[in-house]
């Protein structure tokens, strides 16, 4: 019985420690979004968004708080979060997907599209990703753009307002990644 309990813990320790191999993280990915309007642009940066990224998989998650986004002006930062993302009931943003056609051996640049789920607001929707993924001596480096139309994901601009946020937002991500179980040596 003891034996079998002692392979059996061995078992589940070894599938553990190669699965970690596999798996690497960013834990101050940057976020960032532009809108363009004819009065004035709205530019912010999230500097703490969460990033796991699988290669055995091919899969990757994000998970960002909302009110992480810096902005040129405190009162953008205050609209943002209490009149259109209403982060107090919606806390943060999150996104899983799977990089299509990956090599995580491959040594060279990849451009690559990533098709998952981004949730913001409590509202889910498909995007592609079209990234750019390079291996770097500890892990990776990733970086892509997007477009997210504002109206999607439910947020009201008032008539008055509709001149000075774009109603389709450019969002750039850039994550560096390391091993996964290097943060915990």
């Amino acid at each position: 019985m003891n034996k079998l309990f002692l392979l059996f813990l061995f078992s589940v320790l070894f599938f553990t420690q190669l699965s970690a191999q596999n798996q690497f993280i960013a834990r101050q990915g940057q976020v960032s979004f532009f809108s363009y309007a004819s009065v004035e642009n709205i530019e912010a940066k999230n500097n703490q968004a969460l990033s796991i990224l699988d290669t055995e998989k091919k899969e990757i998650a994000v998970s960002m708080l909302m009110r992480a986004f810096v902005f040129k002006k405190n009162l953008m930062h205050e609209h943002f979060n209490e009149s259109y993302i209403e982060s107090d009931i919606f806390p943060k943003a999150t996104f899983e997907g799977k990089i299509i056609d990956f090599d995580p051996l491959a040594s060279d640049v990849q451009t690559k599209l990533i098709k998952g789920t981004i949730k913001i607001r409590g509202i889910s929707r498909e995007v592609s990703i079209k990234t750019s993924i390079n291996k770097t001596p500890k892990g990776f480096y990733l970086e892509g753009n997007f477009s997210l139309v504002v109206k999607d994901f439910n947020i009201k601009i008032p008539p008055i307002l509709s001149n000075n946020i774009a109603k389709i937002v450019s969002v750039k991500i850039k994550f560096q990644y390391i091993p996964y179980a290097e943060i915990y040596r």
